[in-house]
C-alpha cells in the first residue's frame, strides 16, 4: 500500500492556498523548522525529471508542517518514448538523485523516488510500459543500488495527494482542484466533508499529449494558423466527449465554489498574464481573462516574451529583473504550440462551469507541482 496510515495534518496558511516557499539557486540548505529533517522526492513526469528538497519536523505526531527548501527540474519528454528522451531522463533521474546524494547529504533513505501517473496513463495509452520498467532498472543499475523503491503511483494516488499538499484545510471541502499535466490530468475533491472519501476526476489529456495529437494532424503544413485550427478539432472533438462526461460524472458543478487548476500550464498562465503578482502564489482569474490571453497568443506572441512582458510594466515598485527571469522560465518550458495547446484545454475545462446563473471562482495555482510530491514524502514518513 502507498500508505499505511494516513495523517492529514499538513499545516498549510494563507489567504487561499498557500505554497512553501522555493528556494532555487542556493548550493546550501538554509533550515527554517526547529528540530526538523530534509527529505527528496524525485518524480519522474512525462515532460522531465522533478525534484523537491523539503524539511519536515521530526516531531510529527504532533504537527506534520513541512515547507519546500528547493524545487528544480530537467525538462526531457520521457513520454515521446524515444531513445534520446529515454536517455535524457535516465540522466536527469540519476543526476538529481546524485546531487541530493552527495551535493546536499541527504541518506538515501530520505530521498523517495516515483514515476508520475501521466507516464502511467501515457505508457499504458500507447503500450509503452516497458519503456518505463526499463527506466527503472537502469535507474538502479546506475546508482548501483538494486533495492531501491521507486513506485509507479496511479492517478487516485496522485490526485488525493495533490489535493492535500495545495489545498489549505480552511477550503479542503469546497475545492475542487485539477491538476493538468503533460500526459494527463487529474483531480478531484472530498464530497462528504471526509478526508477519507476521494472523488476522482481525471483525463487522458495534457498539454503534451494535446501537443502531440495536434501534430499528427498538421500534414506539411507547419504554421500557426494550421496548428490552430488542428488544435481546435482535437479539443472540440474526442477530447471534447471526454472533458464533458468527466465533469458531469464528477458532480463537482454542485459541491464545490472554487475550482483550482495546478500543473505548468496554470503556472505559465498566471505568470504571462500577472506579471505584476508575480509574488503571488495563486491567481485569481475568469474565463474571459484565460480567452484574452489565448487570442494574444495567436495574434501577438512576442508580447509574451520577456522583453515583451517586462517593457509594459509600468509600475516602478515591481522588480523587472525577477519577472523577466520567472517569463524566461516559462519560455525555456513551454514553447508557442505547447502555451495554445494547454490553455485551449485549460479553457474546455472551465468552460464547463460557466453556469447561467450561478459564477464559480476560478484559481491558477503556481508551482503546485510540489503539492503532491511534498504530501507523498511527508506521509511516507509519519511514523505508525
Amino acid at each position: 500500500m502507498l500508505i499505511k496510515h494516513l495523517r492529514y495534518l499538513l499545516t498549510i496558511t494563507g489567504s487561499f492556498f498557500c505554497l512553501s516557499p522555493i528556494l532555487v539557486a542556493q548550493n546550501s540548505l538554509s533550515y527554517k523548522l526547529k528540530e526538523s529533517a530534509v527529505y527528496a522526492g524525485i518524480e519522474v513526469g512525462s515532460k522531465g525529471v522533478k525534484m523537491s528538497l523539503i524539511e519536515v519536523k521530526k516531531d510529527l505526531q504532533k504537527n506534520s508542517s513541512f515547507i519546500v527548501l528547493k524545487d528544480t527540474a530537467v525538462n526531457t519528454d520521457f513520454i515521446s518514448f524515444t531513445q534520446t528522451s529515454f536517455q535524457a531522463t535516465l540522466s536527469g533521474f540519476t543526476g538529481l538523485y546524485k546531487t541530493a546524494l552527495n551535493k546536499f547529504n541527504i541518506d538515501a533513505g530520505k530521498i523517495f523516488t516515483v514515476v508520475s501517473s501521466g507516464v502511467k496513463v501515457q505508457a499504458q495509452k500507447s503500450g509503452k510500459m516497458r519503456w518505463v520498467n526499463n527506466l527503472i532498472d537502469s535507474f538502479r543499475s546506475a546508482i548501483n543500488d538494486s533495492a531501491k523503491e521507486i513506485e509507479v503511483v496511479d492517478v487516485l494516488q496522485e490526485a488525493r495527494l495533490s489535493h492535500i499538499g495545495i489545498v489549505p484545510e480552511s477550503r479542503r471541502f469546497s475545492t475542487f482542484l485539477i491538476d493538468i499535466g503533460s500526459g494527463n490530468t487529474k483531480g478531484g475533491y472530498f464530497p462528504n466533508d471526509d478526508i477519507h472519501e476521494f472523488k476522482l476526476f481525471q483525463l487522458s489529456w495534457g498539454t503534451k499529449s494535446t501537443v502531440n495529437a495536434t501534430e499528427k494532424r498538421l500534414d506539411a503544413d507547419k504554421s500557426v494558423e494550421n496548428f490552430n485550427r488542428q488544435l481546435a478539432a482535437v479539443i472540440d472533438g474526442s477530447a471534447s466527449d471526454e472533458i464533458i462526461y468527466a465533469i458531469n460524472y464528477s458532480g463537482a458543478y454542485d459541491m464545490n465554489d472554487n475550482i483550482a487548476f495546478s500543473g505548468g500550464i496554470a503556472w505559465s498562465v498566471a505568470t504571462l498574464t500577472n506579471p505584476e503578482l508575480i509574488d503571488n502564489p495563486v491567481i485569481p482569474v475568469t474565463y474571459e481573462d484565460v480567452e484574452k490571453f489565448y487570442k494574444s497568443l495567436l495574434a501577438n506572441n512576442a508580447a509574451l516574451s520577456e522583453l515583451g512582458i517586462t517593457g509594459a510594466i509600468t509600475d516602478p515598485t515591481i522588480n523587472k529583473e525577477y519577472v523577466a527571469a520567472e517569463v524566461q522560465r516559462v519560455n525555456k518550458v513551454f514553447d508557442q504550440w505547447s502555451l495554445l495547446a494547454g490553455t485551449a484545454l485549460l479553457l474546455k475545462i472551465m468552460r464547463q462551469f460557466e453556469g447561467v446563473y450561478e459564477k464559480k471562482q476560478f484559481y491558477l495555482v503556481k508551482n503546485g507541482q510540489v503539492g503532491w510530491i511534498s504530501a507523498y514524502v511527508n506521509q511516507h514518513i509519519v511514523p505508525e
